[in-house]
């Protein structure tokens, strides 16, 4: 990895757990409904909602690049079966959003961005919908490519292309960093990118017919891997 110039991160579940996150935005979500809009949780437990979250990802397939308004339209199908107009949608996701950002960082996430940062350039490739800013790191990353900023989600070929387009290197110049199997490892290194998968949980890989070229349990071990 001599001619590495860029390291790009996948964002949940490698620089955080997001199942906690999550839920508990779930959580109060569904408290500041009963609260503010009663008539939603009258109609609605809380088990509804996620059901109701998982159809829209059926009923909106083309949305899979795009959280946040998958979201918005699953809240906006909501207020419509109970009464409620498009305020209640903007206060809900904005509540959403608010603590769907407030997530736990690794410990291993400062140090090691903080460090890699003076030395490459560091850039966030996530299907998620996590702000960096709110989250306190933006600072330490050169581009956010989100996949709503870039119309389509991994493992799309196309979206680790116009990574590549837009940090102006050449897919072998490109590490990837993640911890999916499937969209992070599996299709970065059919791109031709490095890629070191990040196995906090000491999973078996999944895949037959491609592997990392490298596993990690920490970002510390990734700081290793990069030593000359």
């Amino acid at each position: 990895m001599r001619n590495l110039r860029v390291i790009c991160f996948d964002l949940d579940d490698t620089l955080w757990d997001l199942s906690p996150v999550i839920e508990r935005a779930e959580q109060l979500l569904y408290q500041w409904l009963g609260e503010y809009y009663p008539r939603v949780t009258a109609a609605y437990s809380a088990a509804d909602l996620r059901r109701v979250r998982m159809l829209a990802v059926s009923r909106w397939p083309e949305l899979q690049h795009d959280l946040s308004e998958l979201r918005i339209r699953m809240l906006r199908q909501i207020a419509d079966a109970t009464g409620y107009d498009e305020e209640m949608v903007t206060g809900a996701y904005s509540v959403f959003i608010d603590a769907r950002n407030n997530v736990q960082l690794y410990e291993d996430v400062v140090p090691v961005l903080q460090q890699l940062s003076t030395t490459h350039k560091l850039v966030a490739l996530s299907n998620g919908n996590a702000d960096l800013r709110r989250i306190g790191i933006a600072k330490f990353f050169n581009f956010v490519y989100s996949a709503r900023d870039l119309g389509v989600a991994k493992p799309d070929r196309r979206f680790f292309l116009g990574a590549a387009e837009r940090c102006n290197s050449q897919p072998q110049q490109m590490l990837h960093v993640g911890d999916h199997p499937e969209n992070d490892i599996a299709a970065a290194r059919y791109m031709g990118m490095h890629t070191v998968w990040i196995n906090r949980t000491g999973a078996k890989w999944p895949l037959t017919d491609t592997r990392p070229h490298y596993e990690i349990e920490n970002l510390h071990q990734l700081q290793q891997l990069l030593q000359p």
